[in-house]
């Protein structure tokens, strides 16, 4: 929107209306605080979202992978061939043989449920999820008989143990008896605690080298399953359709989408219900840069009229008027994308902060899965929420800037 030079001085004229127009420049402040904090919440939850969503999808298929062959029965007796065939379809990037069972363990008088997986030793030790993010121990303290296992930290705090504490696993698949099956109790020393993040899995995992997993479940060779990691995850049903030809009639194949599209489904309905939220947000603060433009115009009607005898256009009437409101809706825009980087740069501080002044537990890990508030922020989804803003803006300035440019100066001098 290119102004002449008049226009640009009459348009700054407006922006700090005089003495008697205080109540215009409250209005506008208000837009303007109104439009910031509304942009600045829409990036800040946003952002969570995505970081979350991003968080999530990181930390459940570095464990879990892309796609599983699950085999009937938790065993798959051939799995060298299954796992040597899965290798060479295109796509697939990795494959990994695992044993995953629940069951029980205790320590110092203390039971909880637990998810035992053994994997090979370089696996363990190779595997990104795991690895840095070991708080006491080793996992090269994880070797074949060595009666040493890996529990996530909050399965530590649940139990009462730490490194080189005794832990009995307890599996229902025992040695039969006159009196019935017999549970098999192991027991192991913690060799390694680790903590990846993710609440659920912090609690309740057990890891060990699978010929270990092997002898406590009495699986012999066999393994549960195959973890698959593909070149692109949101292909993996595509990529792994020729693994059911593979697998046959041995397992089923389930790729990270069907093993959590409760989660994952229930996330984008979230982030779609809270980005429409926050939009209405934003628009009812729009309204407030259009009601202090009607005011404005109302208050200069006679200064307007004396433009027009002297030559103003209509045109140029609608362009002081639609700068005045974008530059309240502009400079708010900005001031919220500031702010909002701000509260993303120290949003672990501010959720400290906010739990200290309200005595309460903000961010309970136990409730949300991950154990810190995480954040992603995507640079075209920022762009789209300022144009957003901004045309919400533009829009809120039409009525008011028609509405001047239509003044008859006539109706309105001939009484001065």
């Amino acid at each position: 929107m290119l102004l002449s030079s008049y226009e640009r001085m009459i348009a700054r004229r407006y922006l700090l209306p005089g003495r008697g127009e205080a109540f215009i420049a409250l209005v506008a402040g208000i837009s303007l605080v109104a439009v910031m904090l509304g942009v600045a919440a829409l990036v800040v939850v946003m952002s969570v979202m995505n970081g979350f969503r991003a968080e999530l999808f990181d930390k459940i298929v570095g464990l879990n992978g892309h796609a599983v062959v699950q085999g009937y029965g938790n065993q798959l007796r051939d799995w060298r061939e299954i796992l040597a065939e899965t290798r060479k379809i295109p796509g697939v990037v990795s494959a990994t043989p695992l044993i995953e069972n629940p069951l029980m363990a205790s320590a110092e008088g203390r039971v909880a449920g637990v998810i035992v997986r053994g994997m090979r030793v370089e696996d363990i030790r190779t595997n990104p999820t795991l690895n840095g993010k070991v708080v006491a121990g080793s996992l090269s303290n994880l070797r074949p008989d060595s009666g040493m296992i890996g529990i996530g930290s909050r399965l530590a705090e649940s139990l009462g143990v730490s490194e080189g504490s005794e832990v009995q696993l307890i599996s229902p698949e025992g040695p039969a008896s006159p009196m019935g099956t017999v549970p098999r109790i192991v027991s192991y020393r913690v060799g390694a605690i680790f903590e990846v993040g993710v609440f659920d899995y912090d609690k309740a995992f057990v890891i060990m080298p699978m010929q270990d997993a092997q002898t406590l479940l009495l699986m012999g060779d066999s393994v549960g399953m195959i973890e698959l990691d593909v070149t692109d995850p949101d292909r993996v049903a595509d990529i792994a359709t020729p693994l059911a030809r593979v697998v046959g009639r041995r397992g089923v194949v389930q790729d990270w989408r069907q093993m959590n599209s409760q989660l994952f489904e229930a996330l984008s309905v979230d982030r779609l219900v809270t980005f429409t939220v926050l939009s209405i947000l934003i628009m009812v603060s729009v309204f407030n840069i259009l009601s202090s433009l009607i005011m404005l115009v109302r208050a200069k009607t006679r200064d307007i009229a004396i433009l027009r005898t002297m030559g103003a256009t209509r045109g140029g009437l609608i362009r002081i008027f639609m700068t005045v409101g974008t530059s309240i809706g502009a400079v708010g825009i900005i001031l919220g994308l500031i702010l909002g980087f701000i509260l993303l740069t120290y949003r672990q501080s501010v959720v400290s902060f906010l739990g200290f002044v309200s005595g309460q537990q903000i961010w309970d890990p136990s409730m949300r899965f991950l154990t810190e508030l995480p954040a992603k922020t995507d640079p075209l989804e920022v762009i789209g929420i300022a144009a957003m803003a901004f045309g919400f803006s533009l829009l809120a300035t039409l009525y008011p800037a028609f509405k001047a440019a239509n003044t008859d100066p006539v109706q309105v001098l001939r009484y001065d």
